[in-house]
């Protein structure tokens, strides 16, 4: 992909910087998560699953903002390439838990490998001072906890 210089009119609009940010980083991680056969959205699963016990598709459709019926597309989804299965809960019989399954692990752990090392070079124009104060800025914005907020969680 060539990187077009946006128009000067935009060139110091935040939506626009935003957007095309996203479009450049959404591009890269496609490109870096092709060869294990996963999507960004379907990685993200995989890591919310790994991250929590006995999580229904409802709970991590929840974590992730996404509504039930495309939870259940990406659950199935995941279930077809063997790397998620579903299991009824042993507390609640109506609940299907939805849990990695080995294949799904060893794919999450070098999914994860693959769009670090992409975000790397994301960030590579930035210093890293200025990489780590993006993403925690970032973080302010949409309300995520940085890791300044879990460190004091977990002490």
């Amino acid at each position: 992909m060539t990187r077009d210089v946006p128009p000067e009119v935009l060139s110091s609009r935040l939506g626009y910087l935003l957007k095309h940010a996203y479009l450049r980083l959404t591009e890269e991680s496609s490109r870096a998560l092709a060869p294990h056969g996963i999507d960004g959205r379907e990685l993200a699963v995989l890591a919310v699953l790994d991250a929590h016990d006995e999580l229904s598709q409802l709970e991590a459709g929840g974590k992730l903002g996404i509504d039930r019926t495309t939870m259940v597309t990406l659950v199935d989804a995941l279930e077809d390439k063997e790397l998620v299965e579903r299991r009824r809960s042993p507390q609640d019989r109506r609940k299907n838990i939805v849990q990695l399954t080995p294949a799904g692990r060893e794919r999450l752990h070098d999914a994860e490998l693959a769009r670090r090392e992409m975000e790397r070079r994301f960030l590579a124009p930035l210093s890293s001072t200025d990489a780590t104060r993006l993403v925690r800025t970032l973080q302010s914005l949409v309300g995520a906890p940085t890791n300044a907020d879990q460190a004091s969680d977990s002490a």
